[in-house]
């Protein structure tokens, strides 16, 4: 019974998560339209320093900033990336990686976090996502504070600049530009390989059993990775996140995707052993944090995906 409120738990905040991303599309201001006001000379930042946030509003930085918190995984992701965790100095139950993340205060849940615990470690900077409430923004700014807000809802492109973002606040910006030239080589690298080659259809399981059926539609982030990976989301962007067994069983996928730890459990609950993919054995495990957190381990997501999507083009 624990193990599955666990579950349930755990699933509600994922699935709440990748709602919000969604719902908070006409706020968001895409790469393209973003205007970056960096003051940067030979790759170091020159405080006081001006950017844009996803929300399109600009921040400014009197000082580089030595106390931050973050309040999303995948923005703990990217500052451990940057080489910026020395300034780390809180972050929320689900920043799990690295492992060395644990040794930093937590703030609590991310839904909602423990206000009170942020303002005591007297941070000067708070960085989140889209399921921060504004509310709570606004009574970190009121007592000095700043918040930066950053997500990417639709494409790689957009990840790519949260991290130049980082690298300019953090002061890590030769470092951010590194990480996105990786992550393009490793994308582009991917694209030549799985090029001309048919797509396969592709499920990815985000919920399933007793508490619903949830997927990524092919417009979503998600979806776009599993484009770029060679592959055909079988969720039409249509529809929300919350799919159906039935419309599952029509489909019939090629390919289902499910997190670590899930294929036994999914393979054997009553319904789904009727898909070919099921009978076939063609479903695969992954870490879902490659693909769901927006940050710097999505190109390892891409090139995994690949590699299950069209292993005869990754012999060699």
């Amino acid at each position: 019974m624990k193990n599955l409120l666990k579950k349930a738990t755990t699933l509600l905040v994922g699935i709440g998560f990748a709602m919000s991303i969604v719902g908070c599309s006409s706020n968001h201001v895409s790469p393209n339209q973003k205007e970056m006001q960096n003051e940067v000379v030979n790759k170091q930042s020159v405080y006081p320093v001006t950017v844009t946030d996803s929300y399109g509003e600009q921040v400014t930085l009197e000082t580089e900033p030595e106390r931050i918190v973050s309040v999303a995984p995948a923005i703990t992701e990217m500052v451990y990336a940057l080489d910026a965790e020395d300034k780390l100095v809180g972050r929320t139950d689900y920043c799990d990686y690295p492992e060395e993340v644990s040794e930093i205060e937590s703030v609590g849940a991310i839904i909602p976090p423990d206000i009170e615990k942020i303002m005591s470690l007297e941070p000067d900077l708070v960085i989140t996502s889209t399921h921060f409430d504004e509310e709570n923004a606004e009574k970190l700014r009121q007592i000095g504070i700043p918040v930066i807000e950053l997500f990417e809802e639709f494409n790689v492109e957009g990840v790519y600049d949260m991290l130049e973002t980082l690298g300019v606040v953090l002061n890590k910006q030769e470092v951010a530009d590194d990480i996105v030239e990786d992550m393009k080589t490793t994308i582009s690298e991917v694209q030549k390989k799985v090029a001309g080659l048919e797509e396969p259809t592709v499920y990815y399981v985000v919920g399933y059993g007793e508490y619903g059926d949830f997927s990524a539609p092919e417009n979503t982030f998600v979806g776009q990775l599993i484009k770029l990976a060679g592959g055909k989301d079988i969720v039409p962007a249509s529809d929300s996140w919350s799919y159906s067994l039935e419309a599952l069983l029509e489909a019939d996928p090629d390919i289902i995707i499910v997190r670590k730890g899930d294929k036994e459990g999914f393979m054997t609950t009553p319904g789904y052993n009727q898909l070919t993919a099921v009978k076939e054995n063609h479903v695969y495990e992954i870490d879902n944090n490659l693909l769901d957190r927006q940050g710097n381990r999505n190109a390892e997501g891409v090139l995994t995906l690949a590699k299950i999507i069209h292993p005869e083009a990754f012999k060699n």
